[in-house]
């Protein structure tokens, strides 16, 4: 672990620590200027492009890609793990009810962790921990499917090990096979959202792991911090603003007065990419496949919004972001907008518990230092009020 440098005695602290190197990986890296990002060394694109999920799962947390053998293998042990523990099944539709989605899904973690017994990551090894992981990512699509259709008034559809992971999420949650072209769809977009450096959830599961906390603890938190907007909530709010710009020949108008009144344009710019957000290119290219009256609005909005950011701030290099796609091709996939950042979550529970695993294996208490900038101590206690 690469030790946090002290601004004690130099300049200003970084906003949200931009540019300061927290730790050594070998999962991944994101190169912002270069508009690249990959995942133990593979375009993480052209992984989307060419493998399935499992084979990326397997990558990130076996380290390599499988072979035929590895990958058929690999496919039926992640299947056969899909079914929910007694108790967790039993309290899904409750905590269904008693908030969002995220919320049950954060809850049913919680649950899991419990009921299987997980110890604290310090005190298991990491073939104990890997498995630990694979159960995780296994259920996290049937807790959340489940949940969405106890919250809808509709029984859960069981997991089926005859399908790859991508279909049998649909499968769970509208109790259709889907058409292999939204699966595949879908796949695309949970491999290239699997990881992405140390953004705000996974430095936080993280942070949790070096504590020597149990995998549940260190996801639980990791889905909280997903849960905020400014990370994983904008896919849903990137089509409410499609909403409400309505038609192509309002769009010019209404962002340009939405820059004027100091919005946020959702779906735009990004807080590492300064160029093309690679992941963008692709979901929207994956978004023609599927094609509809969404797809062709949205083409024509980006361009829209482009031309006006450029237009009214020149500089910036705010382009498209994966969230603008992300909804359109989630939509289209026949995910209702409540599911959008759970499902999110569903792909990133991959790369989050890959960094958990490579925390655990060198593991060094995360404890940065802070920069006092109060009023200087120590100043005297003044004595206590006297009663009445």
């Amino acid at each position: 672990m690469v030790q946090l440098q002290s601004n004690g005695g130099g300049g200003p602290a970084p906003a949200g620590l931009a540019g300061v190197v927290v730790a050594d990986t070998g999962i991944g890296d994101v190169r912002g200027m270069e508009g690249f990002y990959h995942y133990r060394q593979y375009s993480a694109v052209e992984l989307a492009a060419s493998r399935s999920f499992e084979d990326v799962w397997h990558l990130m947390v076996e380290g390599e890609l499988p072979d035929g053998a590895q990958a058929a293998e690999f496919g039926r042990r992640i299947a056969a793990l899909r079914s929910l523990p007694t108790s967790l099944a039993g309290l899904l539709p409750d905590l269904a009810r008693l908030g969002s989605p995220l919320d049950a899904l954060r809850s049913g973690v919680s649950v899991l962790g419990a009921e299987l017994g997980w110890p604290p990551t310090h005190d298991v090894d990491a073939a104990t921990l890997r498995s630990e992981t694979l159960r995780l990512c296994a259920v996290v699509p049937t807790i959340l499917a489940s949940a969405h259709r106890s919250a809808s008034g509709l029984p859960p559809v069981p997991p089926r090990e005859d399908l790859a992971y991508a279909a049998n999420y649909l499968w769970m949650l509208t109790g259709v096979e889907p058409a292999a072209e939204r699966a595949r769809a879908l796949e695309r977009y949970l491999i290239v959202t699997m990881d992405h450096g140390f953004n705000s959830s996974t430095f936080t599961a993280r942070v949790i792991a070096s504590t020597g906390a149990d995998l549940a603890a260190a996801v639980c938190g990791a889905i909280g911090a997903l849960s905020g907007p400014l990370h994983g909530g904008a896919p849903s709010r990137a089509l409410a603003m499609l909403d409400e710009i309505g038609s192509p020949e309002r769009a010019e108008a209404w962002i340009r007065r939405a820059v004027e009144h100091g919005d946020r344009i959702m779906g735009f710019g990004h807080r590492v990419y300064k160029t093309d957000d690679p992941r963008a290119l692709f979901l929207r290219d994956v978004a023609r496949g599927l094609g509809g009256p969404l797809v062709d609005f949205a083409l024509q909005v980006e361009r829209t919004v482009v031309d006006v950011l450029a237009d009214v701030k020149p500089g910036r290099h705010l382009y498209t972001n994966v969230e603008f796609y992300a909804g359109v091709v989630m939509d289209a996939c026949g995910i209702s907008r409540d599911m959008f950042t759970p499902t999110f979550a569903a792909s990133r529970s991959v790369g989050w518990s890959a960094n958990v695993l490579e925390q655990a294996a060198d593991n060094k208490l995360i404890r940065p230092a802070a920069r006092y900038v109060g009023p200087p101590p120590p100043q005297p206690v003044p004595p206590a009020p006297r009663p009445g």
